[in-house]
């Protein structure tokens, strides 16, 4: 493909991402004609007012109520959220309380994963239109509940996978689409970042933490501040690592460009090298996803090397027959196989954020489905998990996508479900 011919079509492409920020922004700023929508938040610590602060910047929203096992979160996120609004939330501990408050629209799910299918499905009885965290669900089953559960309703769902939201992202998807590329071959996602490790030593939780409910239907750990609160994304029984707290968002990312939906086979190798007895899931992990399209390549390392090129240490690259894209939340590069042609790189920033809340909260006025439901959030996190199952039984597992069934392998297929605590009681019981 020509220069000249790459340059005219970014040239269309950015002008269309620029449109649809103008048409958002338009959208925002026009609510405040409009009713407000009552939110409730389940979930109030740091990502969850991350959510909240999204919602108030786009507007014409008025927070009800607030859920959280932890007193002190609720307190100070009341607090905060009454110097935005003028007036306080209500405050409840359990989230079933919540659900009750009258004049709910829309919830916000913002609890560790393990605590998302629960409240989930609670919301949709209600008939609660809901914005759920990544990953959709702690288990692949939890997962499949949850979608079953939407059936044929009118519920707005939308999926935390806030990089749909990245213009670079829109545009190299819309130029390797487009055939610019050629086949794709292979490609190869990554995030390398030192990690915050936190004391691991057992102690008592702090006196606002109801631990026991914290836990709630996954085992109950001796209490640390490396489980706890923020520190539970690399806990094997919470967040479940790196790839599936923060790596699925590429992941997400690459199925969106490529179009695909679930792997056919996965295998991984890793380990816990520099962090042992400090963390339960690998500081270094390799991943090989094998879609129809071509195979996916995940890699991190998590324990602080120092990077060759830490320009792309967050990022994903398409290797394609004519030439390769690599793409990060706010920039984009074409690298020509021709070695004398140049490579041609595209800044595109955006509060995603911002964006993602605002498609939703647009999405409950108007009652269109916004870019991530429940069945795309869904294939991310069964994505992600069957790479962790890999993992963890040491070899390489087909996946059927049809009967969602790990084949061959008894001991992998028995991960696709993790039995609950009593007295919490798993929601998928097929």
């Amino acid at each position: 493909m020509e220069r000249i011919n790459r340059r005219k079509f970014i040239k269309a492409v950015v002008a269309g991402t620029v449109a649809i920020g103008s048409s958002q922004r338009h959208t925002s700023a026009g609510q405040a004609d409009r009713s407000k929508i009552k939110l409730g938040l389940i979930g109030c610590g740091w990502y969850g007012m991350v959510d909240i602060q999204a919602a108030f910047r786009t507007g014409g929203v008025e927070v009800l109520a607030l859920c959280d096992v932890d007193s002190q979160h609720l307190a100070d996120s009341a607090k905060e959220i009454e110097k935005l609004q003028g007036s306080p939330p209500k405050t409840f501990k359990h989230y079933q309380e919540l659900l009750e408050t009258p004049g709910l629209n829309a919830v916000i799910i913002a609890t560790p994963p393990h605590w998302h299918a629960l409240p989930f499905l609670a919301a949709i009885e209600k008939n609660l239109d809901v914005y759920c965290e990544k990953p959709l669900a702690y288990d692949i089953r939890e997962g499949r509940a949850m979608v079953d559960a939407i059936g044929k309703r009118d519920i707005i769902i939308q999926i935390g996978f806030q990089r749909r939201q990245s213009p670079a992202v829109q545009q190299a998807r819309e130029y390797i689409r487009q055939g610019n590329l050629g086949r794709i071959v292979q490609v190869d996602a990554q995030i390398h970042y030192t990690a915050d490790i936190r004391d691991a030593t057992p102690q008592d939780p702090p006196a606002s933490l109801d631990w026991d409910l914290w836990c709630g239907p996954a085992p109950k750990l001796p209490y640390s501040p490396q489980v706890g609160h923020f520190a539970w994304r690399l806990e094997r029984t919470t967040g479940h690592g790196h790839l599936v707290d923060w790596g699925i968002h590429l992941i997400d990312a690459a199925r969106h460009i490529l179009g695909e939906t679930t792997p056919r086979s996965v295998q991984a190798a890793g380990g816990i090298y520099s962090f042992k007895d400090k963390i339960t899931t690998p500081d270094i992990l390799s991943v090989q996803f094998d879609f129809n399209t071509c195979p996916v390549l995940w890699k991190h390392r998590i324990w602080g090397a120092q990077e060759y090129s830490p320009e792309t240490a967050n990022g994903i690259f398409f290797y394609g027959e004519n030439g390769t894209v690599f793409v990060t939340d706010n920039r984009w590069l074409i690298i020509p196989n021709d070695k004398t042609q140049e490579r041609i790189e595209y800044r595109a920033d955006a509060d995603m954020a911002v964006a993602h809340m605002t498609e939703f909260l647009e999405a409950v006025r108007t009652r269109k489905p916004p870019s991530c439901s429940v069945e795309e959030g869904y294939r991310s996190t069964a994505t992600v998990k069957l790479g962790m199952i890999a993992y963890a039984v040491g070899a390489r597992i087909a996946w059927d996508e049809r009967s969602e069934q790990i084949v061959g392998h008894p001991a992998a297929a028995g991960m696709l479900k993790r039995p609950y605590r009593a007295p919490w009681r798993h929601p998928y019981q097929g």
